[in-house]
């Protein structure tokens, strides 16, 4: 049943009012203080809409998308469907934010769904003979290694995977370089790996395959947002970005950057309205200048507008400082956890190759079980790690996190181990 008029216009500008709001806190937002940084972190966190009295960490999984990004989403929304328009001429200016975020040019930025969906058109896109090989860790997230699975299994591709160094980033460079070989066409790495937050040394592989004549494609799903990720810098020919994690924008947005130097070699697997053009009067079919090619079909533009807004809020916190504070708040709970007894700690302790992501395991008590006592008992949601049989527990330290929730979750862990020896 539809609402009543009068209904209809009260809860329109009640929506209306709560988009003015939401950009008013953000506005609002204190001056950081190093010596006293809680005000400006708290002011942050209130911009998150989860439940009081529950405690997010699963951010690896899925980002909480700040208020003033859903009532982005909404207001586009509304106004498109005021008048049934798609809008797609404001992918533009989305664009370009979204490139300045990342550190590439516009013409190098496609939209897409997922990282996912980024790995799979560089996976399907490049061509390869049967035998040609590809490398990629093996703590990679399905997301990342179906592609080249199922590219093996119709195309001949071969894979060939190395495991993560957690010690040592110049012992993960030499791991993956005694892979590479005369067949070596594609190297992918995880930026950040998902189960246990291992930073990988892009800028040195993308040197090494860089003068090897090898197509380098980094998996940023877990780092964009995390830690400031800039496309030019690392050297890569293509990333894949997640917008629905750590740079909290909407579900089924994400983003594939494409090197301008080596679009031509990596075909769309799929194509349609705004990949290319048809000259009516040679018929012929031309791809669309750019990272556009890789588009197909109508899209959301309120989620990729909403995508750019969350980038922009980003900003206006300041992303090094956001790198900063998810590192403390990991390297807490990194700290009290290591000190429960009969806990083991996965990720990395500190310094290059650790990240906001702290994965952890007991003997005590079984992974599925600790995850639901946490749940049900102190409403603190973490991650089940079963890749690899970890059979472990990860957290993940961001924006709608505090000291105080990590000295909880330490605190709880330390309950349920006392209570189950």
């Amino acid at each position: 049943m539809s609402l009543p008029r009068r209904s209809f216009l009260r809860h329109a500008a009640l929506g209306a009012a709560g988009l003015g709001l939401a950009r008013e806190a953000v506005a609002a937002l204190p001056e950081f203080a190093a010596d006293r940084p809680e005000p400006f972190w708290e002011a942050v966190r209130a911009l998150y809409p989860l439940e009081p009295g529950f405690t997010y960490f699963n951010t690896g999984g899925l980002g909480s998308t700040p208020t003033p990004v859903l009532e982005r989403v909404a207001e586009v929304t509304r106004r498109l469907q005021a008048k049934a328009e798609h809008g797609h001429a404001q992918f533009t200016a989305a664009r370009a934010d979204v490139a300045r975020f990342l550190g590439a040019d516009p013409a190098e930025v496609a939209f897409v769904r997922n990282a996912t969906e980024a790995n799979a058109i560089v996976a399907g896109g490049l061509r390869f003979a049967p035998g040609d090989e590809v490398i990629f860790e093996t703590h990679a997230h399905p997301g990342g290694s179906f592609p080249w699975l199922q590219a093996a299994r119709v195309r001949g591709v071969v894979v060939r995977t190395f495991e993560p160094d957690p010690l040592s980033a110049a012992g993960n460079l030499q791991r993956l370089a005694a892979l590479v070989g005369p067949r070596t066409r594609v190297v992918q790495v995880s930026h950040i790996t998902a189960p246990t937050g291992i930073m990988l040394p892009a800028r040195a592989v993308a040197d090494l395959c860089r003068a090897r004549g090898i197509w380098f494609h980094l998996d940023a799903a877990q780092s964009a947002g995390m830690v400031p990720v800039d496309f030019t810098a690392l050297g890569c020919d293509s990333l894949a970005v997640s917008g629905h994690k750590w740079i909290g924008g909407p579900l089924e947005t994400g983003v594939l950057c494409v090197r301008r130097a080596r679009q031509e070699e990596l075909e769309p697997p799929l194509v349609g309205a705004h990949s290319g053009d048809l000259d009516p009067a040679t018929g012929r079919f031309a791809l669309s200048a750019g990272a556009l090619r890789y588009e197909y079909g109508t899209r959301n533009v309120a989620a990729a507008l909403g995508l750019a807004e969350a980038m922009r809020l980003q900003e206006r916190i300041g992303r090094d400082r956001i790198a900063a504070r998810g590192r403390q708040l990991a390297a807490r709970a990194h700290a009290g956890l290591a000190a429960l007894p009969g806990v083991e700690i996965l990720s990395p302790a500190g310094g290059e190759l650790a990240a906001a992501m702290v994965t952890f395991r007991t003997a005590r008590i079984p992974h599925d079980r600790l995850f639901g006592l946490l749940l049900r008992e102190k409403a603190i949601r973490t991650r089940p790690v079963t890749e690899e049989q970890f059979n472990a527990l990860r957290v993940s330290t961001h924006l709608c996190n505090s000291p105080a929730q990590i000295d909880a979750l330490v605190a709880a862990v330390g309950e349920f181990l006392r209570r189950e020896a």
